[in-house]
This record gives C-alpha cells, sequence and structure tokens, in this order.
C-alpha cells in the first residue's frame, strides 16, 4: 500500500512539474494565431513577442536581407524559426521610412 501512496506522489508531481509548460505552448500558439488575419498574413516575433503583417514592402526587405547574406530567396514561412529571428533582429535595425506607423 506504501507503495501504491509513493507511485502516485511521483505521478501527481510530475504532471505538476509539466503542467506549466504546456499552457506556455499553448500561449505560443494562441499569440501566433493571433497574428493572422482572414486578409493577410501575419508573423509572430518572439523575441519580441510582437505581430508583423507581411506585405510586399516586408518581401522585400526580406529578399534585401537574404542577398546580403549571400542566400538564395526563399519565403519567410519556409525559413526555419532561428533564420525567422535572425531576420526580425535585422529587421528592428534596419527599418523602412514607414515602419513607426506599422506592426
Amino acid at each position: 500500500m506504501q507503495r501504491l501512496h509513493w507511485y502516485l506522489g511521483s505521478l501527481l508531481l510530475g504532471a505538476a512539474l509539466i503542467a506549466p509548460a504546456g499552457m506556455k505552448a499553448t500561449t505560443f500558439a494562441d499569440q501566433q494565431n493571433n497574428c493572422t488575419d482572414n486578409d493577410k498574413r501575419g508573423y509572430y516575433d518572439r523575441d519580441k513577442k510582437e505581430c508583423h503583417s507581411w506585405d510586399d514592402r516586408e518581401d522585400r526587405a526580406l529578399q534585401k536581407w537574404q542577398s546580403a547574406r549571400h542566400k538564395t530567396h526563399r519565403e519567410f514561412s519556409k525559413l526555419k524559426a532561428k533564420e525567422q529571428a535572425k531576420y526580425w533582429k535585422w529587421r528592428r535595425e534596419h527599418p523602412d521610412d514607414n515602419d513607426q506607423d506599422r506592426h
């Protein structure tokens, strides 16, 4: 009987430790989904916790960033998360003239 209590206690402790990570993952997925409107694409910047709408101007900036790094053009959605984070970091350091009104 004592062994059963030990197993149940271990199970409850494990569940209590895992639950916050599951809630955080759900929150991140919700934030990503909130970035996309029906009429335009949006992407979530994990580092700054911001949504960015995607348009032709953003696509030109991506092409400029990729050509400066001698990379072939690939859609932003096809880039790995690490590459997307590098792009957003570069983008914050190289804003367009009209970027102050955008998010």
